[in-house]
């Protein structure tokens, strides 16, 4: 009886949306990009935002559940959207994964209150029960997904970046069935500025906590400058998460940027896709000898753009939507990607191209998501 409690309820809410913006997004007839609900009890009717990138095939494929961090400002909570992590999930993809971006409750258009404030820069900062609500999410999001013809529910791996990667921590405490391997991003919470985190003796205490339970072998990447949660605060971490009992491999990266907290970006995958390989060949988890191809637009950038603003435009092209380019007629350019809406995008593309052009240029916008412009 309450199997088919459940069947009803995924049934009544699930909602799955392809959209013609998101499917030639990347132009990539090797993979397909869908926006789509997941159906969980804590989310209500909106359930949990998410995104699926995967190859574009009739088979199913593991999964690779991926979801994101915390904004330090809570009213940038709701302007999230899983969009932004399209190339980082099509990376997982390409490598034969059917790559699911989760939203948790409490961010960008997903069902649920924000239930992961522990008061962690409090009195009695609590980072364990903000985790596990995190868990939570993941947990049924996995169970949902498990059901869809896109996926082999027989082998899956999650990946999570800052809040997020301490989420995977925590999943590989109470691992779904199938989860074979986990892996984390700059894991941690409650970096209330640069360089400044919270309560880190509770947070180091934390990690010692999932460590005692966690059975799912996992792989740590941080990068030598990362503003959120540093090298001291991160070997931290790892000592008391495997000397509790966890297995992980940690990776010290270089710096990355002007902080490496984003090391997990488009701009990055030269540097941790090829981590991301070995760990996953270390596992027997190797889907594909050689990854689908992705084939950028085939659009020309602007002659009078500069080699490093003709770089930036074809790394624009690759990136998620909705986007905008904009450029000034002396070289430069502003980008702003992974917004809800190309509105959005353009108006911050202009801002940052504005910061970039001479004072007396005036900036123009050439691309909207993957169309150029009318001049």
């Amino acid at each position: 009886m309450h199997r088919k409690s459940r069947g009803g309820f995924a049934a009544g809410l699930a909602l799955l949306v392809a959209t013609g913006v998101l499917a030639g997004a990347t132009r990539a007839q090797e993979i397909a990009v869908t926006e789509m609900r997941l159906p969980t009890h804590s989310s209500g009717k909106k359930g949990l935002e998410a995104v699926m990138v995967r190859p574009s095939d009739a088979a199913p494929h593991p999964l690779a559940l991926i979801t994101h961090g915390t904004p330090r400002e809570p009213s940038e909570r709701d302007d999230m959207t899983p969009l932004r992590w399209i190339p980082q999930a099509r990376e997982f993809a390409r490598r034969g994964w059917t790559a699911v971006i989760v939203m948790r409750r409490g961010y960008g258009d997903s069902g649920g209150g924000y239930e992961e404030d522990g008061h962690v820069c409090g009195r009695n900062p609590d980072f364990v029960g903000p985790t596990k609500e995190a868990v939570k999410d993941l947990r049924e999001a996995a169970a949902y997904l498990a059901t869809r013809p896109e996926v082999d529910p027989s082998r899956m791996i999650s990946i999570g970046v800052s809040t997020g990667g301490m989420s995977m921590v925590g999943l590989s405490a109470d691992p779904p069935p199938g989860l074979t391997a986990a892996i984390s991003f700059a894991g941690g919470r409650g970096s209330r500025a640069a360089d400044e985190v919270c309560n880190p003796g509770a947070l180091v205490s934390a990690f010692g906590e999932f460590g005692r339970r966690s059975k799912v072998p996992m792989l740590w990447i941080y990068a030598e400058n990362d503003h959120f949660f540093g090298p001291p605060v991160a070997k931290a971490l790892y000592q008391a998460f495997t000397q509790s009992g966890g297995k992980a491999k940690f990776i010290l990266a270089g710096p990355f940027g002007e902080d490496g907290h984003s090391l997990f970006s488009l701009r990055g995958i030269p540097i941790w896709a090829p981590m991301v390989d070995d760990f996953l060949r270390s596992q027997n988890l190797v889907l594909r000898d050689t990854p689908l191809e992705v084939r950028a637009p085939a659009v020309e950038p602007p002659e009078y753009l500069s080699r490093d603003g003709r770089e930036e435009f074809r790394r624009y092209l690759l990136s998620a939507p909705h986007k905008a380019f904009a450029a000034s007629a002396d070289g430069g350019v502003g980008m702003y990607v992974g917004q809800r809406t190309t509105q959005n995008a353009e108006k911050h593309a202009l801002e940052n191209c504005k910061k970039a052009a001479s004072k007396n240029e005036a900036c123009a916008i050439i691309m909207r998501d993957d169309e150029k412009a009318p001049n």
